[in-house]
């Protein structure tokens, strides 16, 4: 079968990788693809958002699976279009998609279907939620209701800070149109993880665990980012944490979705924060993590093409999906100055050092071909990713790997895995 993926970026370098590897395929197509995606796939000149284009070439390539991987498409209603013309495609559609497009709209449907999350309020006017900031107390988070590349959770620790935040988003504009509404909501403490399902609209099934790290400095200190590293499986997932979420969280979303005429097909994401073993969504996304894609689709040990088939055709019921033993770690490497201004075109020097190692893969989130070099192209510029026999062998292993790679201002956290490390003792 013909395959296309829908993004450049690390996540979408994972879902190639793994894509290649099943008997099923015979070739893949990315959109647009980067430097090391053209190693493994047919790169096509298409912007994300160009729906028309993409619709014409998988039509036209006679695709029989098109995978999309970022979240703006998905938003923009790229897999209504693809349906509308008899083609498969697998994400989330566009009114089931708003549950990462809007968090206000979130925040409600949790609030609607009983899943635990924090206390929150929504406001238009700036006037009224600094009132509403003046009158709580303890820590805030304050977050553009949009999409913001993952950038737009400010974490406020006095109201001084939460009312800087607020005119960061809807005054100054700094994350666009995805201000225009914010959601005000209590700090929650304990520890977070990530869980991943993949989901038909009726049958959960969970991948396995993971823990972002989203800070840019150590000790998830400073600004937010897409991510600057993730592991699999995280300790603090015990068995009837487990259990909890799948039955407290996903399941009643997935349910709650279907109810409200938004059947949700795809990968259904929770950004979840574990207090006292009970699980607390921060947020849903409607695709794949980035990093966690990286450590998950390393551990996965099944075909990932039939599951993706069964998501869009109904038929996840009675599946089940084997992974390797192994943990798997990814460090991200980002470009200094990244999540704000950053340079582009430095050469990346040690790339093929860090590939021959054993479980060891580098993916490409922000990269491109310039003459006979790899040159950096983005805020976040490679996930160096390692499986080890436990997390402390894989931590050892990505990070051996990490410091074969090199270019000016190549920046990344050094304790990517430490919360995991404590848990173990």
């Amino acid at each position: 079968m013909k395959v296309l993926v829908v993004g450049g970026g690390g996540r979408e370098h994972a879902l190639v990788w793994k894509i290649s590897q099943s008997p099923l395929v015979e070739h893949i197509y990315c959109a647009p693809g980067n430097a090391a995606v053209a190693k493994l796939a047919s790169c096509v000149d298409i912007g994300v958002t160009d729906l028309q284009r993409l619709a014409r070439f998988a039509s036209d390539k006679r695709i029989e699976l098109t995978v999309v991987g970022p979240e703006l498409p998905l938003t923009l209603g790229l897999v209504d279009l693809f349906e509308s013309r008899g083609l498969k495609a697998f994400g989330a559609t566009q009114k089931a998609s708003e549950i990462e497009g809007s968090k206000a709209f979130c925040k409600e449907l949790l609030k609607r279907h009983g899943i635990p999350t924090a206390e929150y309020e929504v406001f238009r006017d700036r006037d009224r939620a600094a009132d509403y900031i003046r009158s709580r107390e303890g820590p805030l988070v304050v977050k553009a209701d949009g999409l913001a590349a993952g950038k737009g959770v400010i974490v406020a620790q006095t109201p001084k800070e939460a009312l800087e935040a607020l005119d960061r988003i809807m005054v100054e504009k700094e994350f666009g149109t995805a201000g225009d509404r914010v959601v005000i909501e209590d700090c929650l403490t304990g520890e977070e993880a990530s869980f991943l399902v993949f989901t038909d609209g009726e049958t959960v099934l969970p991948m396995a665990s993971s823990q972002d790290h989203k800070c840019i400095f150590d000790g998830d200190r400073g600004p937010n980012t897409g991510g600057m590293g993730a592991y699999s499986p995280a300790p603090v997932v015990t068995e009837e944490v487990h259990r909890r979420i799948v039955e407290g969280t996903m399941l009643p979303a997935i349910q709650g979705m279907t109810a409200e005429g938004r059947v949700y097909r795809g990968v259904l994401y929770g950004g979840l924060m574990i207090h006292n073993g009970i699980p607390y969504v921060l947020e849903f996304n409607a695709r794949f993590g980035d990093p966690e894609a990286q450590p998950i689709l390393m551990r996965m040990k099944s075909d990932i093409v039939p599951f993706l088939m069964a998501c869009v055709d109904r038929t996840l019921g009675g599946m089940k999906i084997e992974w390797d033993a192994r943990a798997a770690v990814c460090v991200v490497m980002s470009s200094q100055g990244y999540p704000g201004t950053y340079a582009k075109g430095e050469i990346i020097e040690g790339l093929d050092e860090a590939e021959s190692m054993e479980d060891v893969f580098v993916f490409h989130a922000g990269t491109k071909l310039q003459g006979e070099n790899i040159v950096t192209n983005g805020g976040r510029v490679l996930g160096v990713t390692a499986l080890g026999q436990g997390i402390p062998k894989a931590i050892e292993r990505a990070y051996q790997a990490v410091e074969t790679i090199s270019w000016e201002g190549a920046h990344y956290r050094k304790d990517i895995g430490k919360k995991a490390l404590e848990r173990l003792g």
